[in-house]
């Protein structure tokens, strides 16, 4: 099978550089590579041709697709590479991000190979902080070979969304639900999700694979409120305000009584309730 991998850059050039290395060292080979430029100043179209050349010299014959040129934004600037894209698979590896491990393709394509009709499957995403610290995202806590079932409603997206950076996406997914929403400016790739997994019926899998390595530089409490306001206008046009208003209560308690049982802890709580219940039954507590 083919996978696309679209990269998106801006005026990171040293950032593009270590993805487009991650990319070569890839032991899979099955792979086109559309990078979209928005028209960098930077020297990042030298970067771009000196890795084109690079594959040429190794005789990788990895399908290479480019441009660079003026876009309306991260999401438009997505959404021409899906256009392009002809993988069976889309994989969005956004300049400054790396592949974990050269082999990381391999065994994410061969779970993929090995297990039929898989629209959706996601890694981890390994985390890297300005201050040199390195932070696995593991979805679920028991490692996994195999893909399993990763538990998704609506309250996951009330809560946060699913790893796109980690998400090996089948291809027609995108001609089914629909590009990114390029008048959104930082959650576009939530909403897509939502529509496909809590708001439709794609089922999403997990497999305990490091992904990529995800740069945390430029993350910022500003573009957390963005985020916020874009999710809860959108949630707003979807749930009824009966519905909202439930998950505004309750999402938090659903979380603590998640943690409790975890840990094993719910029966202490669970045996405090049946008593206060009691209590008020008998007049005691009013």
């Amino acid at each position: 099978m083919k996978l696309s991998i679209i990269t998106i850059n801006y005026n990171n050039a040293e950032g593009l550089r270590k993805t487009l290395a991650s990319v070569t060292a890839q032991t899979y080979r099955d792979i086109e590579h559309i990078i979209i430029d928005g028209g960098s100043t930077d020297g990042s179209v030298e970067v771009i041709k000196e890795y084109v050349n690079q594959l040429q010299i190794s005789n990788l014959r990895f399908q290479i697709y480019w441009v660079s040129e003026p876009d309306k934004g991260i999401y438009n600037a997505m959404n021409k590479g899906i256009r392009k894209a002809t993988g069976d698979y889309i994989w969005i590896l956004n300049s400054g991000d790396c592949a974990t491990a050269s082999d990381m393709v391999e065994r994410m394509m061969g779970v993929l190979d090995k297990t039929s009709n898989i629209q959706l499957l996601l890694g981890n995403i390994v985390k890297v902080y300005p201050d040199g610290r390195i932070v696995s995202e593991k979805k679920i806590h028991t490692k996994c070979s195999r893909p399993i079932p990763l538990e998704t409603s609506m309250l996951t997206f009330y809560q946060g969304t699913v790893p796109q950076d980690a998400a090996f996406v089948r291809s027609d997914l995108f001609e089914k639900y629909g590009l990114f929403d390029e008048n959104l400016k930082i959650c576009a790739d939530w909403k897509l999700y939502l529509n496909m997994i809590a708001l439709s019926d794609v089922a999403p899998l997990y497999v305990d694979i490091d992904v990529v390595h995800f740069d945390m530089t430029g993350i910022s409490n500003a573009n957390n409120e963005l985020r916020l306001a874009e999710r809860r206008h959108y949630l707003e046009q979807v749930l009824p305000v009966s519905v909202l208003k439930d998950y505004d209560a309750y999402s938090f308690p659903i979380e603590e009584y998640r943690r409790l049982k975890k840990y094993h802890l719910w029966g202490i709580v669970y045996f405090v309730e049946r008593v206060l219940f009691k209590l008020e039954k008998w007049g005691v507590l009013r």
